[in-house]
């Protein structure tokens, strides 16, 4: 991941986070509630997407160490 990644990624996560804390403390009305766990699935998602991404090339990565372990 780059640096901006890394920095989206942990930005998303806190915020998702702190979204879990608020809905557990069930302080919120129903209306604020589904605003938040909107807000919510939409963090997941692109925190999914990210792991997603860095999960491809260290597949790719792992599989390049492997053709050179092969090839000597």
């Amino acid at each position: 991941m780059t640096g901006k990644t890394d920095k989206d990624f942990e930005t998303s996560l806190k915020k998702l986070e702190q979204i879990v804390r608020d809905l557990e403390s069930g302080d919120m009305g129903l209306n604020e509630s589904l605003g938040r766990f909107e807000e919510g699935i939409t963090l997941y998602k692109k925190c999914r997407q990210t792991l997603e991404g860095a999960e491809k090339k260290i597949k790719i990565l792992s599989d390049s160490l492997k053709e050179i372990d092969y090839q000597e």
